[in-house]
């Protein structure tokens, strides 16, 4: 039975980067990708992912393939379009990202420094050996393995599936959930190269050209509400009562018989994201409002952290886990004091449910459970 330092489970970037940085330390990695589900569709990341990818020495995932974001644009608290350029972020211009690639290339960065690559494949715990070790069975088409490591890291997403099967309690802050789809090419080609963000009366909106040429268009509300229905035309009226988002999706076509697809965005976090031989990263940990545009950012940033501390933890340092549980817990509090003001901002509707839940009463309340990366986000005002 092959064993291993640590098994990494989920192949997205939290996954990829815990891998590659237990890789650059000289740890045996297995990185298990399942590879199902729908593909990721694409996603705007900030600029500075700069910093972070030159720390997981990934600097080049992003010289192909994807396409820049040269501003963030919101209508937020008023009717008025209001625009952040990148030329004033130090870090530069962001960039709307084919996520497919992406996450390939970051595997591909792995695999280069030694990780050893399972696709295909769901990991499941099945025990523990007398010297702590767990015993993982790799699931896939047609075949089932069995191996060894001494840590695992849960990368899976929002499902938190190994955390979870070794007893960790999952937590969650809202309702929100995401109606997206993806609209055919323009012709000619859509000269938008901005993320554009527009609040409604029960949800907000955001829309952002893909590096296919195609057209990314997601409506935010909440699970319980009527405007919630995933309907074609529910959809279609929805998105002509806005006043820029429906002009920039004019410009592309809709696909013949294609609907709105209904994905969680709602926020989650584990109580604690480690555990005896285990820790989480990525949404498995905490994932968050996507109005922080950070999701991606905070993958990387927890997947980095992760795998630091877990070899730090293989060397002797006791305090490892501390530290990184003691990251989280800051993140989330700096989280939580921007999440407030960002939705505190838009008042245009206060008696509508949305906004009425994400408006905190006189004295405090809120969302406890929020956690993301800290600093101001390019799509909210402020």
């Amino acid at each position: 039975m092959t064993c291993y330092d640590v098994l990494v489970a989920g192949g997205g970037p939290a996954g990829a980067a815990a891998a590659l940085t237990l890789a650059r330390a000289g740890r045996s990695v297995l990185l298990a990708h399942s590879g199902r589900g729908p593909a990721p569709v694409g996603e705007a990341l900030p600029a500075a992912a700069r910093v972070l990818l030159g720390d997981l020495g990934a600097d080049d995932a992003l010289t192909d393939g994807h396409l820049p974001c040269l501003a963030n644009r919101s209508a937020w608290g008023g009717p008025r379009l209001a625009s952040t350029d990148s030329v004033f972020d130090p870090h530069g211009h962001g960039w709307h990202l084919d996520r497919v690639r992406f996450d390939r290339q970051l595997r591909a960065h792995a695999r280069t420094q030694g990780a050893r690559l399972a696709t295909g494949v769901t990991a499941q715990p099945n025990g523990r050996t007398a010297d702590g070790s767990w015993v993982v069975e790799l699931r896939g088409a047609g075949e089932r393995r069995t191996v060894r490591c001494r840590w695992l890291i849960d990368a899976t997403g929002r499902r938190a599936a190994l955390a979870t099967a070794c007893g960790a309690r999952r937590r969650t802050g809202d309702r929100l959930v995401a109606l997206h789809l993806t609209l055919g090419p323009a012709d000619p080609a859509d000269p938008d190269t901005t993320t554009t963000v527009e609040a409604a009366p029960d949800g907000w909106w955001y829309t952002a050209p893909l590096p296919t040429g195609r057209r990314l268009l997601v409506w935010y509300t909440d699970a319980d509400l009527p405007a919630a229905d995933p309907g074609r035309p529910a959809f279609a009226a929805r998105l002509a009562a806005t006043r820029h988002i429906l002009e920039l999706a004019a410009r592309h076509p809709w696909p013949a018989g294609a609907a709105p697809r209904r994905a969680p965005a709602h926020t989650a976090r584990l109580a604690d994201p480690t555990g005896d031989g285990w820790i989480a990263a990525g949404d498995a940990a905490a994932a968050f409002d996507p109005l922080s545009s950070q999701g991606i950012l905070t993958a990387l940033y927890t997947g980095l952290a992760a795998g630091r501390a877990v070899h730090a933890r293989l060397v002797g340092q006791a305090d490892a886990l501390d530290a990184y549980r003691a990251d989280l817990a800051a993140i989330g509090a700096t989280y939580l004091r921007n999440h407030r003001t960002h939705y505190a901002a838009e008042q245009r509707w206060p008696d509508h449910p949305f906004w009425r839940r994400r408006h905190p009463p006189p004295g405090g309340g809120g969302h406890p459970t929020l956690v993301a990366i800290p600093g101001p986000s390019p799509h909210m005002p402020g």
